[in-house]
């Protein structure tokens, strides 16, 4: 068994499990009802409250604070819990809350990078590698899928959704959904166009990128509104897992999408 590397001046409660070749530096407070996974490191000055479930090989920095209660006033004190996945970085003083009731977990997946200063509000889902470079202001309930990167000092608005393979320009205020594939930028966010550096370096070959540009062109540059856009899409584009994917992602937007850049 690995031995752990724990500050004499760290305060862990009774009721806290520390998994394998764990470091836990000096001044950090591990509560009870807290799970840190085996090869986790936890840098000076980290607060993990009661309700954290922190996965493997994961580093947390310096002023960090995971499962503090919700700031919604809604909540009621109903047990809820924090999920954060194996090998994910939460950089200095970033701050994520506890679920409400409304959905009981607040997660952050696998392989993110959350730069320093970040928030995630109560019952968000952010996806496995996810980036969300310094600054970024996630309100509750926010959405976001897996590869999206999120540009410092966004601002997100309560409720809305990110597609995968997003690139969202720093600064920008998001109060509409994202759809995937996309490049956004302004205040508020609009579309730019197609994230076609994002989506090479992430192993879309070139017919993939095309296909999806076409949908692009139908959606934002064909004059049609939103649901005479996505029916053309069904008729004119082969049917692909990213078709789908885009469709669905509409279809399924109750805040409805961003606007293009005109």
């Amino acid at each position: 068994m690995a031995e752990n590397l724990i500050s004499p001046l760290a305060y862990i409660e009774e009721g806290a499990q520390i998994g394998e070749n764990v470091k836990i530096g000096p001044f950090c407070c591990i509560y009870n009802d807290t799970v840190i996974g085996d090869g986790t490191i936890l840098e000076n000055n980290v607060t993990v409250f009661p309700g954290a479930r922190i996965g493997k090989n994961c580093h947390i920095f310096p002023g960090a604070c995971i499962a503090t209660t919700p700031q919604d006033l809604k909540f009621k004190g109903e047990y809820t819990t924090v999920e954060i996945g194996d090998n994910t970085h939460l950089h200095e003083c970033v701050t994520v809350h506890r679920a409400t009731a409304s959905k009981g977990v607040t997660k952050v997946g696998k392989n993110c990078l959350i730069m320093a200063y970040c928030h995630v509000a109560h019952d968000c889902n952010v996806g496995d590698n996810v980036i969300m470079s310094n600054s970024v202001q996630m309100a509750g309930e926010v959405v976001v899928d897996p590869f999206a990167v999120v540009g410092g000092g966004a601002l997100i608005h309560q409720f809305t959704h990110i597609g995968s393979y997003c690139m969202i320009q720093g600064g920008s205020t998001l109060v509409k959904d994202i759809p995937p594939y996309a490049m956004v930028g302004r205040n508020p966010a609009k579309y730019m166009g197609l994230n076609v550096i994002g989506l090479r370096r992430r192993g879309f070959s070139s017919e993939q990128i095309f296909q999806i540009q076409e949908m692009y062109r139908i959606l934002y540059m064909s004059g049609l509104n939103v649901t005479h856009a996505c029916e053309q899409i069904e008729i004119q584009c082969p049917q692909t897992a990213e078709r789908d994917y885009l469709l669905n992602f509409i279809k399924g937007s109750d805040r409805g999408i961003i606007a293009g850049n005109m």
